[in-house]
């Protein structure tokens, strides 16, 4: 039985009209810079696309050439909505978007939910947006995929590095963390601040990493725990915020985008 889960924010944090955000995901993507790495993980932002879009487009447009290697994307961001201790999966068995319906891979989600810090809450995600605001983004970067959404509550970084290790795969995985970075400062106390978080993650070092430096920062020190055990090098592709894409100065949100790939030495042989 198919059990959909149709968008929430769709119409307020992206367009609803699907040829509009095709076009609207696309223009992103073709401003966007290139790299020649092969990302295992992202790290991308989840705000309105006219604020943090571009952003995001900055790591989504480093997966262009693994269209047809990735087939499943596991998705974590952080609960805005609802409070709840660990991490979150729905009884949805596909995700909607005005692009189209992406299926959620059943066996993983499974196989997950035997860790105690797994539930099935349907609640967590019914009108969340940190993940939604990525299926787009996906959808235009990646042809045959499914997904497993994680919605990130009262966790331990540990009980996410647990999960991500299980379902870490090979070349046909990605990791997607969500997360935006520092919220509601000047424009130059954020910079600052937003320069320190982009360095802890590309040292990665999840202990230099605070409650008010990335409000995903629980799902994303999860992956640098697990990031450092397999070797990956992690690498700031973009870093702006709220007053370099469409708003004002005074109290800005900082938004990152990072790729993390295999050192070069394993790149060789891989």
């Amino acid at each position: 039985m198919t059990i959909t889960r149709n968008p929430a924010v769709a119409g307020m944090f992206y367009p609803a009209d699907r040829v509009e955000l095709h076009r609207t995901v696309q223009q992103f993507l073709k401003q966007a810079p290139r790299t020649s790495l092969r990302p295992k993980a992202i790290i991308a932002p989840h705000a309105g696309y006219i604020y943090s879009g571009p952003i995001a487009a900055s790591a989504y447009a480093c997966l262009e050439s693994l269209r047809d290697v990735i087939h499943r994307v596991i998705l974590l961001g952080p609960a805005h909505r609802v409070p709840f201790h660990g991490l979150a999966v729905p009884r949805a068995t596909v995700f909607a978007t005005p692009l189209g319906a992406v299926s959620l891979d059943q066996a993983a989600i499974d196989e997950i939910c035997r860790l105690p810090q797994v539930r099935i809450y349907d609640e967590a995600h019914q009108l969340e947006h940190s993940l939604e605001v990525h299926l787009p983004f996906l959808q235009e970067v990646l042809d045959d995929f499914t997904i497993v959404p994680l919605v990130v509550g009262d966790a331990q970084a540990s009980e996410v590095a647990e999960v991500l290790e299980i379902l870490w795969g090979g070349l046909e995985t990605l990791i997607v963390v969500s997360s935006d970075l520092s919220h509601y400062h000047d424009y130059d106390t954020a910079r600052e601040m937003d320069q320190r978080t982009s360095h802890a993650i590309e040292q990665l070092q999840p202990e230099k990493i605070q409650f008010d430096q990335a409000c995903g920062r629980i799902p994303v020190n999860g992956l640098l725990t697990v990031a450092k055990r397999h070797g990956l090098h992690a690498q700031t592709v973009d870093m702006r915020n709220s007053g370099d894409t469409a708003g004002p100065r005074d109290q800005v949100v900082g938004y990152g985008a990072y790729i993390f790939d295999p050192e070069p030495e394993q790149r060789l042989h891989s």
